[in-house]
């Protein structure tokens, strides 16, 4: 089992940063593919990036790509999302996911909600205008 907690939301005016952080915690013996996903209001949870097993590859959907960087950081056991040239629609609950299966290559990155088996609780950000 694996715990995730994100933090770092917040307020930002458009334009701005932020950079989210999910540290895992329990069994962190073992390296996991990552993502981030987010969930505005009235919607859907939708794919923002995800990171590989290896750490190595990462995909983005594309209304973030060139925007915003996911990095992790094995020895604290932590994944980022670093989000810049922040807009209003990318308001949302972020929530980070990892993947305990070992069904795809180190590399692989998921990219699907389904894939995903341990969530955190989500972190707020909202982008003012």
């Amino acid at each position: 089992q694996v715990q995730l907690v994100e933090s770092g939301g917040g307020l930002v005016q458009a334009g701005g940063s932020l950079r989210l952080s999910c540290t895992a915690s329990g069994r962190t013996d073992r390296t996991y593919a990552m993502g981030w996903f987010r969930q505005a209001p009235g919607g859907e949870r939708e794919f923002v990036g995800a990171i590989s097993r290896s750490g190595g590859t990462t995909d983005y959907t594309d209304s973030v790509k060139g925007r915003f960087t996911i990095t992790g950081d094995n020895p604290k056991n932590t994944m980022y999302l670093q989000m810049n040239s922040l807009k209003p629609e990318d308001t949302a609950v972020y929530y980070c996911a990892a993947v305990d299966s070992r069904r795809y290559s180190r590399t692989y990155v998921y990219i699907r909600s389904s894939d995903y088996d341990y969530w955190g609780q989500g972190t707020q950000v909202t982008v003012s205008s």
